[in-house]
């Protein structure tokens, strides 16, 4: 009888960290964003983390026919030197590389998107290094 018990606990123990894994740590999609930064705010309640938008070139149509809205990314930051770095650099042009994930945790940010690296700063009068988008 022991062992029976003993085997349903380590498949349901491996099952939920299985789960948790795949829900919290596993890296679902990874790139690169480019556009202005709109603004980097550090908040919350208890885990104070670093969030930031970024908006991009060009517009899409939002959910109905006939509207336009513009192409935000909304975007969370773990590492305080990339956020400091950022801060710097509001209303410039800026390509980061992000890692997308399934869901969020209170210490990494609200966003699924986190932000691991600053690939390029620039001005809003010369151009991202290869993004072809001359401002």
């Amino acid at each position: 009888m022991k062992r029976p018990v003993t085997i349903i606990s380590i498949v349901l123990i491996l099952l939920i960290a299985g789960f948790i894994y795949y829900r919290y740590f596993f890296v679902f999609g990874e790139g690169v964003k480019a556009g202005e930064l709109n603004y980097i705010v550090k908040k919350g309640y208890i885990f104070k983390t670093n969030e930031g938008r970024l908006i991009q070139t060009g517009i899409r149509s939002g959910a109905g026919q006939g509207s336009i809205s513009s192409n935000e990314f909304m975007f969370s930051i773990t590492d305080q030197r990339i956020a400091n770095q950022l801060e710097t650099s509001g209303g410039k042009l800026v390509q980061l590389h992000y890692k997308e994930y399934i869901g969020t945790l209170p210490w990494r940010g609200v966003s699924n998107f986190v932000v691991d690296s600053v690939l390029s700063v620039a001005d809003n009068t010369t151009a991202l290094p290869g993004s072809g988008v001359i401002r």
